[in-house]
């Protein structure tokens, strides 16, 4: 079937409908809400399916005895304006501002098939893009607590970070961060360690974490302690109806929400901290 640009802009749709979609769908539910926006035949739909299958865009999987339509990780994905993420061993021609950060895919968390990492991600990207001289004033340090792959400190380096630090108590999730900080040539600028976070006596610029609600609020003090005057924290692990409330909770203590998004009932939040008193900056 030859492919006009109408049918480039239901590809585009397929893609943000199975992404944005908060649970896994079968082909014939992607099926039914693009041919009641376009009129497509069966036939017409299943080539376009094939199409992103072949382009690597899509894939299909098999769970819970039934078939469905899902991203596909095992070529690059853009999963911010900037940032792609790519496997090893897989060419990439990158634009000229493309932060391209390679992971191996393992058994930790953090590869990009999950909302919170693509909404930590653009976390981080908002920061670093929209307050880069405020970075450059001083050699900058990022903190990610939980590290896992090490994909968010790897990005928050690759974006203008001078050092970081990825903390897991997890010892695979330790040995698969340091393959891919060496992966990305990092590793004069990343350490990964399995310290209390607790116990590191600097601050940081800016401190990620991709942590569930009921962590997020009980280290709250402790997160806003760490962070320098003016300093960024980017938070990610959220269901889309905790944020207010972890918004409220953060405020009480002079942190301001800069920057929120959802995806998938998932929500990812940027804060800033908004007084001047703290330990020494790192």
């Amino acid at each position: 079937m030859k492919h006009t640009k109408s049918h480039t802009t239901v590809k585009a749709d397929i893609l943000d409908i199975v992404a944005v979609s908060p649970r896994a769908l079968t082909p014939p539910a992607v099926e039914k809400i693009i041919t009641e926006k376009y009129p497509l035949t069966r036939k017409q739909f299943k080539s376009l399916i094939l199409d992103l299958v072949s382009e690597g865009e899509l894939a299909y999987v098999y769970k819970f005895g039934s078939s469905y339509i899902e991203r596909s990780f095992n070529g690059p994905v853009r999963v911010s304006r900037y940032v792609v993420l790519k496997p090893p061993g897989v060419h990439y021609q990158a634009r000229p501002k493309d932060i391209v950060v390679e992971i191996n895919p393992g058994a930790s968390f953090g590869h990009g098939r999950h909302p919170t990492t693509r909404l930590a991600i653009r976390g981080i990207e908002y920061v670093l893009k929209q307050f880069k001289s405020d970075a450059a004033q001083n050699p900058p340090r990022v903190l990610d607590i939980g590290t896992g792959t090490g994909v968010l400190v790897l990005t928050a380096v690759k974006l203008g970070m001078h050092k970081g630090i990825g903390i897991d108590i997890d010892p695979c999730a330790r040995s698969e961060a340091e393959d891919n900080v060496s992966r990305n040539g990092l590793e004069n600028r990343i350490e990964i360690s399995d310290r209390n976070p607790e116990a590191l006596e600097d601050c940081f610029y800016l401190v990620t974490a991709n942590l569930r609600f009921p962590t997020l609020k009980r280290y709250c003090s402790f997160l806003r302690k760490i962070t320098v005057p003016r300093g960024f924290m980017v938070f990610s692990g959220l269901r889309r109806e905790e944020l207010p409330g972890l918004i409220e909770i953060y405020a009480r203590k002079k942190v301001e929400m800069l920057w929120a998004d959802t995806e998938c009932d998932w929500a990812g939040v940027v804060f800033r901290k908004t007084n001047k008193k703290g330990r020494k900056r790192s």
